[in-house]
């Protein structure tokens, strides 16, 4: 009987999980988390500190008695696993509630520990009230501290996923926020042409401030607020921080023990997800993710590709031969009523990877004109000037912005040129859509710059 160990609970690490157990009923599985929460949706913690999200459980998945009573998985929170001794194929693992130290036998071993907040060494950056939103318990650690203190002023700092998000999270909970951006962009991946739409709306939800540097946190004795932000231009007076400026893969304990990484850190992995080291594998926010429009390896941290990587581990682990297809970068979020997507590359990484890149931009209606409330759809697409083969593009609007952005990741996967995506036959109806679609648009004005 095989026995495999998993480390990390979430996304990645629950998906292989249940692929080793759908393939080997009789193998010992053996999942360690660090934290108190197995298998949770990580995306839905901002609308949980809203409030659209009523409570913590309806983010989880399955709960660790549930692994452990319907599916024989042996899943065991506040337990760390702080070394991986490949040598003689054992983990030594912390259990944090008894203060103990084990150490357990691997036949297969995956690494699944995610990644981590990026905490810059800013003086203050430990004072209380100062947070960061990755995982299920920073999320607990807001809403107590919420519930505690009469939070009237909050600073963000990052304009991405996380710090938009949270910006529309806490407006609705009657805060004025401030969001400190130190490029002069928002949205993950947004080229500053098409960033400058969102700008324009966030503007007039939050204090959005753009190319400033933030130099500290520091205590704020003489205001109204326990502290305030100091950055290169103004000192921004708070209640709440959240530091929101992008994560980096969970990748020491595999670095530790020999394994190596790639990417921005991240652990190196092939597509069938091993590691340089035999029986161990890696995946999700750890590990690195195949691009198929790079036709290299990336580091893009999402839900779905620590799902899909995953999946893939877990077969391979139980003895299949699966490969991970690669991801496209396709993301997609909303602040308040604006949609904002994107999937490929954007102009600088185009550029930069050595394309004969040219692009369009458009505006569209997002349903026939003549039906009700039609609204803007700013369109960016991204080809190459030789083929005209389609290789990025970012899409900012109110309505069916996801329904673009996913024939967009689609054409991407099949590397579909204009041409192809304008034969596409796509759904019409005038409460729906446009005859030809802002993306099929976008690709006929577009062929007008091949060469």
């Amino acid at each position: 009987m095989k026995t495999y160990v998993i480390i990390g609970g979430d996304a990645a690490g629950m998906s292989a999980a249940m692929q080793i157990r759908r393939k080997e009923p009789d193998a010992k599985i053996f999942a360690f988390e660090k934290g108190d929460t197995f298998s949770y949706a990580q995306c839905g913690l901002p609308y949980y500190i809203e409030g659209v999200v009523p409570s913590a459980d309806k983010l989880v998945a399955r709960t660790a008695e549930q692994f452990r009573e319907k599916h024989n998985i042996e899943a065991l929170p506040r337990h760390e696993v702080v070394e991986i001794k490949p040598d003689e194929k054992k983990v030594r693992v912390k259990n944090l509630l008894q203060d103990e130290l084990s150490e357990y036998d691997y036949d297969k071993l995956l690494i699944a520990t995610g990644a981590v907040p990026i905490r810059p060494n800013w003086p203050g950056i430990n004072l209380e009230g100062v947070f960061s939103l990755k995982t299920m318990a920073d999320a607990e650690q807001i809403q107590d501290y919420l519930s505690r203190n009469p939070v009237k002023k909050a600073v963000i700092m990052g304009a991405g996923y996380i710090g938009l998000e949270m910006s529309e999270a806490l407006t609705e909970r009657g805060m004025d926020v401030t969001v400190i951006e130190k490029t002069g962009v928002v949205g993950t991946g947004l080229d500053p042409d098409m960033s400058e739409h969102a700008v324009a709306y966030v503007k007039n939800l939050v204090n959005l401030k753009l190319e400033e540097e933030v130099q500290a946190i520091q205590k704020n004795d003489n205001g109204d607020t326990p502290l305030a932000v100091k950055t290169d231009r103004d000192l921004y007076p708070a209640d709440l921080v959240l530091v929101a400026i992008g994560v980096l893969p969970n990748s020491r304990l595999a670095a530790d023990a020999g394994i190596k990484t790639g990417v921005k850190g991240a652990i190196q992995v092939n597509r069938r997800m091993e590691t340089s080291l035999p029986d161990i594998y890696a995946a999700g926010d750890c590990a690195v993710q195949y691009n198929r429009i790079k036709k290299q390896d990336d580091y893009i941290p999402l839900g779905t590709h620590a799902n899909k990587q995953g999946r893939i581990a877990g077969a391979n682990m139980a003895g299949d031969s699966s490969e991970f297809a690669g991801v496209a970068g396709t993301s997609i979020f909303k602040v308040k009523d604006l949609h904002i997507a994107r999937s490929g590359m954007g102009e600088t990484e185009a550029i930069d990877a050595g394309y004969d890149v040219a692009s369009v931009m458009i505006q569209a209606p997002d349903h026939a004109h003549y039906y009700p409330d039609p609204r803007k759809m700013h369109v960016k697409l991204l080809f190459t000037r030789d083929s005209g083969k389609i290789i990025g593009g970012q899409i900012i609007g109110y309505n069916a912005v996801d329904k673009q952005v996913d024939v967009l990741a689609t054409a991407l996967y099949h590397e579909m040129t204009l041409d192809e995506i304008q034969e596409l036959d796509l759904a019409y109806a005038p409460p729906f859509a446009t005859v030809w679609s802002p993306l099929q648009q976008a690709a006929s004005v577009a062929k007008k710059k091949l060469k």
